[in-house]
């Protein structure tokens, strides 16, 4: 059974092995970024203090006895996957998806709107993860995360972490055709609301993309940050923080 998390943190559940952990932050984390981005803030690029951010991502490895600090990445709003096992690594490094083979790297991901997707191989032997907004799931991110993990792809589990609700994410007709014109079953999830407007689900674009990358165990979804206060929304607040999306083998 896997161990509980403080109190504060969002545990996702799907059928994970022993061996993997993961875990959500929450705005109800004690934290040392003060309005508005009050409570447990955790991206650096947003505008909150430094030291505030440093404290809070210290207490983060505290809190859940992290091995080591997260794999932080420059989130571009691309498709690029970080290889987690490369010892050359660069501080932060650019991509919106990294995987890993080995024990005690922890994976992260920072949303405020977007979709965090997680990834595991059935057997715990690689686990992945990816930021997924709009033009990150456009770009493939999901398809080159699942196929950066190196497994077969019937035994690849996906978890899909809190992000923007269809019901609170209008979008204009590019966004929209950025999907159709790729792939014509994803008019399902886009809603017509206004001329040229259109709320867009992006679980369910998850969804679309990863079956069509031979992903069926799929968990997770039915959030909405815009709704849920405990959660950091750019949409809602504009100026605001980050929370993360995190996992790491154990052994």
């Amino acid at each position: 059974m896997a161990r509980a998390l403080p109190r504060g943190f969002l545990a996702p559940h799907w059928p994970l092995p022993a061996c993997v952990r993961a875990a959500v932050t929450t705005r109800q984390i004690a934290g040392a970024s003060p309005p508005p981005f009050d409570g447990f803030n955790l991206g650096t690029r947003c505008g909150d203090d430094a030291l505030a951010v440093a404290y809070n991502r210290g207490a983060l490895v505290r809190l859940l006895a992290l091995p080591r600090a997260p794999l932080w990445l420059q989130q571009v709003h691309g498709a690029g996957v970080v290889d987690a096992d490369r010892d050359d690594l660069a501080d932060e490094p650019h991509g919106d998806a990294a995987v890993t083979r080995r024990a005690h790297v922890v994976l992260a991901v920072l949303t405020a709107d977007c979709l965090p997707v997680l990834l595991a191989a059935a057997d715990g032997s690689a686990v992945g993860v990816a930021h997924a907004g709009w033009r990150g799931l456009a770009a493939g991110v999901l398809e080159a995360a699942v196929a950066a993990l190196r497994q077969p792809r019937e035994r690849v589990l996906a978890w899909l972490g809190p992000a923007i609700g269809a019901q609170s994410y209008e979008v204009g007709e590019e966004v929209r055709a950025a999907f159709v014109e790729r792939d014509p079953a994803a008019v399902a999830a886009f809603t017509a609301t206004r001329s040229g407007h259109w709320h867009c689900n992006l679980y369910a674009l998850a969804r679309q993309r990863l079956a069509a990358a031979g992903v069926t165990q799929v968990h997770g979804g039915g959030h909405d940050t815009f709704a849920d206060a405990r959660l950091y929304s750019y949409r809602r607040d504009h100026t605001t923080g980050r929370f993360a999306t995190l996992i790491w083998r154990e052994a």
